[in-house]
C-alpha cells in the first residue's frame, strides 16, 4: 500500500506501482469506442501510462496536454491516459482540447488495472478513483520508470518520465 496525500491529508492506495525491471502487468481497459484495449495492443512500442484521477480536474488536464504534445514529437512512443472517466467524457475532453496524440483508456469495467498497478485509492474523498502516477514501459513490456506522485494535486515529473521514454526508444533503436 502506498500513502499519498490530497491537500496534505493521507490517502492510501491498494498497493505499489510495478517494480522497475519487471514485466508490466497486462490490462484490459476500455477505449473511446467502448472496445477493449490490452497491453498487447501496444506491443513493440514504448508506452507512457499517464494515470490520473479524472480528466475533469485541472492537474489531470495539464498532464494530458503535456504528454500529448510530447507524444507528437517522438516516433515509436504511445501515451496512454488511464483513468476511470467514462470513455465518452475522455473522448470529448480530447476533442475539445484538440488532443490527438494520446490514447484515452478507462478502467470503468472490471477495475482490475487500479488494483494490478497499485493505484486505486481506497480511502479519502477520491476513494475508488486512480491516483496520479506515471509508468514508462519499454517495447518489450518491461517497466523502466515509475512515479507515484506523492500529492494528488501536483503534476508528475515530466522530465524524468520523458527521459526514461527517450532511453527506452534509443535502446530499442540500438543506440
Amino acid at each position: 500500500m502506498a500513502t499519498i496525500t490530497l491537500k496534505g491529508n493521507p490517502v492510501h492506495t491498494t498497493g505499489e506501482l510495478p517494480a522497475k525491471g519487471t514485466k508490466a502487468p497486462n490490462f484490459r481497459l476500455v477505449r473511446g469506442d467502448l472496445g477493449d484495449a490490452t497491453l498487447l495492443d501496444f506491443a513493440g512500442k514504448v508506452k507512457i501510462l499517464n494515470i490520473t484521477p479524472s480528466l475533469d480536474t485541472s492537474v489531470c488536464a495539464l498532464s494530458a496536454k503535456r504528454f500529448d504534445a510530447e507524444a507528437g514529437r517522438l516516433a515509436g512512443l504511445v501515451v496512454l491516459n488511464v483513468s476511470r472517466d467514462l470513455p465518452f467524457a475522455a473522448s470529448r475532453f480530447c476533442k475539445t482540447e484538440g488532443l490527438a496524440n494520446i490514447v484515452t483508456l478507462s478502467d470503468m469495467r472490471d477495475r482490475a488495472f487500479g488494483r494490478d498497478y497499485g493505484v486505486e485509492m481506497i480511502d479519502g474523498p477520491l476513494a475508488g478513483l486512480l491516483s496520479r502516477a506515471v509508468v514508462v514501459i519499454d517495447g518489450a513490456d518491461k517497466v523502466v520508470y515509475t512515479e507515484q506522485v506523492p500529492e494528488i494535486g501536483k503534476e508528475p515529473n515530466y522530465e524524468a518520465a520523458l527521459a526514461a521514454a527517450h532511453t527506452a526508444l534509443a535502446a530499442q533503436a540500438g543506440y
